[in-house]
């Protein structure tokens, strides 16, 4: 491809709405556009890494035996009502009528899709197991969209869908998604850890996500120091073991505490650590209103929250509605005289303090020397915080650390919580009627494209990874208007041409400077400068990662390129 032809709309300076790098410089270096808060064009230099992401992702998804499809975008509201998701997937689902006035959704996800098709399709166990999957754009209304392609309103992903007439039949699908997932980040060059996931508004319950590690990434990763265990932070269980504060019992006391409204500063006010306090929280689980008490060191964990209810939505109360039941705003709550209207139920570590303090459920006052059972009943107690550094490893290896992650991968063992809604069935070899059981699996492609970037960049620009780079090779000649220059890039670039090695070749009529910039920017893992000596017949070879450069006759080119790409 010959630069002059193409649109590759390079920027010197950083765009003043992009915070991270990936944004950043996916701007500068002519790959993306903003057509809309959370909506980008790709341009020819993006659309070509997309394509290499995507050509990767097909051949593991083949490898893996599944068959690739496309399904509509546009989808009748009627097939998300039948699994309920029509109502609780929240307003990230985009939704319109028709001029009918008939409701539709834009694609988020394809589980409905898929499932009514299959329920029509597939009738006898034989048919069983099928993997589909499909790579489209889908859409979700995001509230915030930020960091360019990392969090956008529309995005490309592959999804996949597995049905399967057992769960130790599933169980193999989702190992050999697994595996190809693991193939498929690998070949792109990234430093990635799958780790224990929810699922969400997906369903289901076993479930990993694939995270690059990156500082920018919106997940929080919790890992074990001395072992493989790694999770995302909302699902890590705690297994630390408590021992019963051994301290005699003081006298329960109400003491005021003015303007002290943060868990901070009640305990600096009370002076004691943040460990001698409680904290209590009002959420709305499935509309029940539940009063949840942690130590005031440790932080509630809503997924925690959700699951031990089974429940559909869980969300804080407002806090008109807490003072409503309560009597009380935030900062005053506590477990002591709740309605008994009200659940009461507690993490773990609750259970073994003494003498801490806690809300009055009054305005500005706190209880001290509160202690559980003489002061308060709990109805429940369970693992309702989050995993902590230092804290120990579930797997029981080690200690836990943080690390940042973006997601980019997603597996889903769903069972039967679609094929039971949708009556998907399939007559066994019986002839007997059963349900199927599913799993689901995506990979958002066009935040591949940016994790990938997050990872490989300089001061200078971008530095591709060889797989995934829009080009392998990078032609410039300095000086086109000199015809010994011109002729011998023309000469290399129908000799990489033919050997069918891509290859941009700069030819515009600019400056050395700007092409040297701009190709540093882009990132095409090798570079060919033809200058000075191409009288000589000699060019100046150079890679992007390490600057190695070192002068090349021109015979020598082909066999050097080759080598470098493992031909």
């Amino acid at each position: 491809m010959k630069q002059s032809q193409t649109l590759i709309p390079t920027l010197r300076e950083i765009p003043t709405d992009a915070d991270i790098k990936s944004h950043q410089l996916l701007l500068r270096a002519g790959f993306i556009r903003q057509t809309a808060s959370g909506v980008y064009s790709f341009l020819p230099l993006g659309k070509r890494v997309l394509r290499k992401v995507e050509e990767i992702v097909r051949e593991e998804m083949d490898n893996a035996g599944a068959n690739e499809m496309l399904m509509p975008a546009l989808q009748p509201s009627e097939l998300w009502m039948e699994t309920g998701r029509w109502n609780t997937f929240g307003p990230e689902l985009m939704r319109l009528h028709d001029r009918h006035n008939r409701e539709f959704a834009l694609g988020a996800t394809h589980e409905e899709v898929i499932t009514s098709l299959i329920r029509d399709e597939v009738k006898s166990y034989k048919k069983l197991p099928l993997m589909l999957y499909q790579i489209q754009t889908k859409f979700r209304d995001e509230k915030r969209p930020r960091f360019g392609l990392l969090r956008g309103r529309e995005f490309i992903m592959k999804d996949a869908y597995s049905f399967h007439d057992s769960y130790e039949s599933l169980d193999t699908g989702y190992k050999k998604m697994y595996q190809a997932y693991t193939k498929i980040f690998k070949r792109c060059g990234l430093n990635f850890r799958a780790v224990i996931a929810d699922s969400g508004a997906m369903g289901g319950k076993d479930t990993h996500e694939f995270m690059v590690l990156s500082e920018v990434g919106e997940d929080t990763i919790a890992y074990s120091d001395t072992s493989d265990y790694a999770a995302n932070i909302e699902m890590a269980p705690v297994v630390s073991t408590y021992t019963k504060e051994n301290e005699p019992l003081k006298e329960l006391e109400k003491i005021a505490t003015p303007n002290q409204k943060t868990m901070q500063e009640v305990a600096d006010y009370l002076n004691h650590s943040l460990s001698k306090g409680l904290k209590a929280l009002m959420f709305k689980v499935d509309e029940q209103l539940v009063l949840v008490v942690t130590r005031g060191d440790h932080e509630v964990n809503d997924i925690k929250l959700k699951n031990l209810y089974d429940a559909s939505v869980v969300e804080l109360a407002t806090e008109e509605e807490t003072r409503t039941v309560i009597g009380a705003g935030f900062g005053s709550l506590g477990p002591i005289g709740v309605n008994e209207e009200i659940e009461v139920v507690a993490d773990h570590a609750v259970e073994f303090v003494a003498n801490v303090s806690c809300g009055a459920n009054d305005n500005g006052y706190h209880y001290v020397n509160v202690n559980p059972e003489r002061d308060f009943k709990i109805s429940k107690y369970a693992d309702l915080r989050f995993i902590q550094e230092g804290d120990s490893s579930p797997d029981g290896n080690g200690t836990i650390l943080f690390a940042k992650g973006i997601e980019v991968g997603h597996v889903f063992k769903l069972g039967d919580f679609y094929a039971d809604k949708m009556g998907a069935k399939y007559l066994d070899d019986n002839g007997k009627a059963k349900t199927m059981v599913m799993g689901s699996y995506g990979i958002g492609v066009s935040r591949t494209l940016a994790a990938i970037v997050e990872q490989y960049h300089d001061e200078n620009g971008i530095t591709w990874p060889s797989d995934v780079a829009p080009f392998q090779v990078h032609l410039l000649a300095i000086n086109s208007k000199k015809e010994e220059q011109r002729l011998l890039a023309d000469d290399i670039y129908q000799t990489l041409k033919s050997a069918g090695i891509e290859v941009l070749y700069d030819d515009r009529k600019e400056r050395a400077g700007v092409k040297f910039t701009d190709s540093d920017l882009i990132g095409i893992p090798y570079r060919i400068t033809v200058g000075k000596r191409a009288e000589e017949g000699y060019v100046e070879f150079k890679t992007r990662v390490g600057g190695e450069q070192s002068d090349l006759h021109q015979s020598d080119i082909l066999e050097k390129v080759n080598k470098l790409l493992g031909k």
